[in-house]
């Protein structure tokens, strides 16, 4: 008679047992995908979405002549919008839109603050147009119209004014490069062509400045023959200096 084998003995739990104990690690992990997943909701709704971190103030710095509501009105950038939501460079081109602007730039201030930092265009000279005078900057954008050209601004005849001439952009620009004490001598500027700019100084004497190359040289010559009882200084050449 074969003796019968005893059962093979193991550590091994049941399958069941098993299964038992990897439950609670399961439901854990599921708790915490579901408590980061929740997390990550709110926290991008309250960054995209909700007015929480919405804007609460428009800072705009920079205005002179402007009033900031103005800024304010072409921005047009509601209260509450959320921050991260915020088209920067949309806002920027509103602003920069105003005649009056000559850049700008917007920035994000967390928690709530967009600012809005301007640069506004200087009248730098009065044209003659149509009867009245325009008062342009120095890029040649018209400021305003007035009846009377304003004393303290220079006059520059011109056949037409486009900003996009040479000739414009030749005598804006040399205004634009004088220091203000000197500006301030300046009655008329000529320009028939770029590089014949021309400054007639309040007391009656004449510059022949010539174009707008080596301007910061051309000044600094200028500047130190003024002294001189002459009635023309060509400076169109700085190496070659004429005074009568």
């Amino acid at each position: 008679m074969t003796a019968s084998k005893a059962p093979a003995v193991t550590d091994r739990p049941p399958a069941a047992e098993r299964a038992a104990r990897r439950r609670p690690g399961i439901w854990r992990f599921a708790t915490a995908a579901l408590i980061t997943g929740g997390t990550l909701a709110v926290s991008g709704w309250l960054v995209f979405l909700s007015p929480v971190l919405g804007v609460k103030e428009i800072r705009v710095e920079g205005v002179l002549g402007l009033a900031p509501e103005q800024i304010e009105q072409a921005a047009a950038l509601p209260l509450d919008t959320p921050m991260a939501m915020v088209d920067i460079e949309a806002v920027r081109q509103r602003v920069a839109a105003v005649t009056e602007v000559e850049s700008a730039k917007v920035e994000r201030v967390w928690p709530g603050t967009v600012t809005i930092k301007i640069r506004e265009r200087t009248a730098l000279a009065s044209v003659p147009m149509n009867g009245k005078s325009a008062v342009v900057d120095r890029f040649g954008v018209v400021l305003d119209i007035v009846a009377v050209a304003p004393p303290r601004l220079p006059v520059v005849r011109l056949p037409h004014l486009d900003p996009q001439d040479p000739s414009v952009r030749a005598a804006l620009t040399v205004l634009g490069v004088l220091p203000d004490h000197l500006l301030r001598k300046v009655h008329e500027v000529q320009a028939k062509t770029a590089d014949s700019v021309t400054l007639l100084l309040s007391d009656g004497r004449t510059v022949i400045f010539g174009g707008p190359e080596r301007a910061a040289d051309k000044t600094r010559i200028l500047l130190g023959l003024l002294n001189q009882r002459a009635q023309t200084f060509d400076v169109s050449s700085p190496e070659v200096v004429t005074v009568r």
